[in-house]
C-alpha cells in the first residue's frame, strides 16, 4: 500500500488500481457528487478508468477518505493546473455534514504544502453548493469570483466559485504534523 495520511477522524489512503471498481461504481453513482458538482457526470467504464489512472503524472494523486475503521466514505483528488494544484472532493451522502471533508481537506492541503514546491491550491464549486464554499472556507480558502458558465451540467450552463489557498496564508500544519507518505 502507498501511503496514509492520518487525522483525528478520517486517514487519506492512496487509491490503488485493485480500488478502481469501488472508485468507478461512485464516478458513475449521480449521487457520489450530487445535484451541485461542477464535474459532469462521467459514465466511463472500470477499463476506461484503468487507463486515466495508468497516466497520471506525479502532481496528480487520488485518496480515499477513509474513517479510522477502514470505511471507504469519499475520495480527494489534486491535480495540475498550469503551474498550481487544484483539489476536489466528494463524500457519499450519508456521510456529509459530519466534519470528514474539512478534515479531510486540511490533511490534504497540509500534505502539498509539506511536500510539495507549491504557492497555491485552488478549489472550484458550483454557486449553490453551500456546504462546500462552508468547507472550503474553514480551510482558510479565499474566495476569489464567479466564473460564470464554468461547466455544461444536466442541459444547462452552470456558474462556479473559484477559492484558493496560499502558502503563506496557510502558515502551519493544522493536522499533518510529520510526513506520513510521499509521492
Amino acid at each position: 500500500m502507498l501511503g496514509l495520511l492520518e487525522g483525528k477522524n478520517v486517514n487519506l489512503r492512496v487509491v490503488e488500481k485493485e480500488d478502481l471498481a469501488l472508485f468507478a461504481e461512485w464516478e458513475n453513482n449521480p449521487e457520489f457528487y450530487g445535484e451541485l458538482a461542477v464535474y459532469p457526470l462521467r459514465q466511463q467504464s472500470k477499463t476506461d478508468l484503468e487507463k486515466e489512472y495508468e497516466k497520471r503524472t506525479s502532481e496528480e494523486n487520488w485518496f480515499f477518505i477513509e474513517k479510522k475503521d477502514g470505511t471507504k466514505i469519499g475520495a480527494i483528488f489534486h491535480f495540475p493546473e498550469g503551474k498550481l494544484l487544484e483539489i476536489g472532493y466528494a463524500l457519499i451522502p450519508s456521510e456529509r455534514a459530519k466534519g470528514y471533508g474539512t478534515e479531510a481537506l486540511k490533511i490534504m492541503v497540509d500534505y502539498l504544502f509539506l511536500l510539495k514546491e507549491i504557492v497555491r491550491i485552488q478549489a472550484h464549486t458550483d454557486v449553490k453548493n453551500v456546504a462546500s464554499q462552508k468547507v472550503l472556507e474553514k480551510v482558510e480558502f479565499k474566495k476569489e469570483g464567479t466564473i460564470r458558465k464554468y461547466v455544461f451540467v444536466s442541459g444547462k450552463w452552470r456558474d462556479a466559485l473559484l477559492y484558493s489557498i496560499l502558502r503563506e496564508e496557510w502558515k502551519k500544519p493544522k493536522i499533518l504534523t510529520k510526513r506520513t507518505s510521499q509521492n
